[in-house]
């Protein structure tokens, strides 16, 4: 009979095995992903299943389908342990935070009553008390609630804005917003035509006056999404600009800092910040400046009475009386029914490290982009996009034709890619016609070391190198 997680002999083995398992498909890996093509994972995965397939009649045991399996996975995994993985906002977590997870997933409670988990509903209010705080909001007002990252956290902020503006609400955003915002608009019904995106400075950061504009240009009530932290280049939008400009209009003010907020625990970087505190709403992601497994992040609001239009009363789950008798709705917190309590390796890795201990890894990240971008400016066949405002770097190869400077930078991606030698992103920024491509490192690695990151920028410029003749004899043969 297979052993339920209350077994603790039972889940201290299979643990155990899953460890193992994962080292063992690290070292099969060998790199910070797997070479090969697109459909070598696949490939891999049909031939451990075999003819079986993933439903055999008969069960093969818990250690061969863990083992297996579990290596099979992380030798097919791109790896955010490895400082050659720097595609995206994917970061390696602390241990003490997946230790944290592990207790999660063994108690397996929901949020969606208080009943399920009555020290996760406490852990819930600190670790949300402990985050608006730290964004400077008013502790005896401020609530929010954990979610699964700031799309969800953006999605439930409008919604609330919408119940509390009317049903007419635009949306006002710089044009290098986040797409969850266009998304969640879908979602609420809205409509396309409800975003309204404000151009943006040299540096990436919503213009000021542009939205002094954008507010102008109409009389339906507003809710204005700042970012902090856009996802290519870092760019935090002028908040003490922006709220000004929210309260003239009698708007809502929400601030995306998903990628961003993670400054908030930097001594050095958390003044970028200035002006969050205006917010009505703030969405942050600890799954990338905070170093925990997915998922992990927070939906902070100034008045915790916001929360009200989610408010509902279901009988099996959070009558009145018994929220009356101290029994507190938790369902009422949420879009979402089941809901793990992701709070708890938050306020362990809080707890552990303090907030000078992850500003340290903050600052980490942010000396080796500036160490990456020193790389770049040093390198005479890779160009640089600016100085570094987070994490996030942008380079491309050096080219006069910017059509096939375009080519160059995918074929570079795609052919780190297929050798298994980093993970490089991609990306291009506003505008028309070709040239306006760019490759991007995001570097959320907190110890590795500055000779590692220019190692990494020497990987690019090789294979930038190694890519320019075959497009060069194409080119000759066209």
């Amino acid at each position: 009979m297979s052993a339920l997680a209350h077994d603790d002999a039972a889940l201290r083995r299979l643990l155990r095995i899953a460890l193992d398992a994962t080292v063992a498909g690290r070292a099969d890996r060998g790199g910070p992903l797997p070479a090969g093509e697109p459909a070598a994972p696949r490939a891999a995965l049909g031939a451990l299943l075999g003819g079986d397939g993933a439903l055999p009649e008969r069960g093969l045991g818990e250690t061969d389908a863990l083992a297996g399996l579990a290596r099979l996975l992380a030798a097919g995994h791109a790896d955010p342990g490895d400082p050659r993985c720097a595609a995206h906002l994917h970061c390696p977590p602390l241990a003490v935070a997946v230790a944290a997870d592990a207790v999660v997933a063994a108690l397996n409670p929901s949020l969606d009553s208080w009943d399920q988990g009555p020290s996760s509903a406490a852990v819930e209010d600190a670790v949300v008390d402990a985050l608006a705080e730290l964004a400077g909001l008013d502790p005896e007002r401020a609530g929010g609630t954990i979610t699964t990252g700031a799309s969800a956290s953006t999605l439930t902020a409008l919604l609330l804005a919408r119940e509390a503006l009317g049903p007419t609400v635009g949306i006002a955003c710089s044009e290098l917003a986040h797409f969850s915002v266009g998304r969640a608009a879908q979602v609420l019904g809205l409509g396309a035509a409800a975003v309204h995106a404000v151009p943006v400075d040299d540096a990436g950061r919503m213009r000021a006056d542009a939205l002094e504009a954008t507010l102008a240009g109409g009389r339906r009530p507003w809710v204005v999404v700042a970012t902090a932290g856009t996802t290519d280049l870092g760019a935090i939008d002028p908040l003490p600009d922006i709220a000004r400009a929210v309260d003239r209009v009698g708007g809502w003010l929400h601030v995306d800092a998903a990628y961003g907020g993670g400054a908030l625990l930097s001594r050095r970087l958390a003044p970028l910040l200035r002006g969050v505190e205006r917010a009505d709403s703030i969405a942050l992601d600890l799954h990338k400046l905070g170093w925990q497994p997915v998922a992990a992040g927070a939906l902070l609001l100034r008045d915790r009475a916001l929360l009200g239009p989610l408010a509902l009363e279901v009988a099996y789950l959070n009558a009145a009386d018994d929220d009356e008798a101290g029994y507190e709705d938790r369902v009422g917190r949420s879009l979402r029914t089941t809901r793990r309590p992701d709070a708890f390796k938050l306020l362990v890795t809080m707890r552990a490290l303090g907030r000078e201990g992850l500003g340290a890894l903050v600052d980490a990240c942010h000396d080796r982009a500036h160490d990456a971008a020193a790389a770049i400016a040093a390198e005479p066949a890779l160009e640089l996009l600016g100085p570094p405002t987070l994490t996030t770097v942008l380079l491309r190869p050096r080219d006069e034709d910017p059509t096939r400077r375009d080519e160059r930078c995918a074929a570079v991606r795609r052919r780190l890619l297929r050798e298994g030698r980093a993970v490089v992103g991609r990306t291009e920024l506003p505008g028309t016609g070709p040239g306006r491509r760019w490759l991007k490192l995001t570097l959320l690695h907190p110890h590795a070391t500055g000779d590692e990151v220019r190692a990494l920028v020497r990987l690019v410029a090789e294979a930038a190198a190694d890519e320019r003749e075959p497009l060069a004899a194409a080119e000759a043969r066209a």
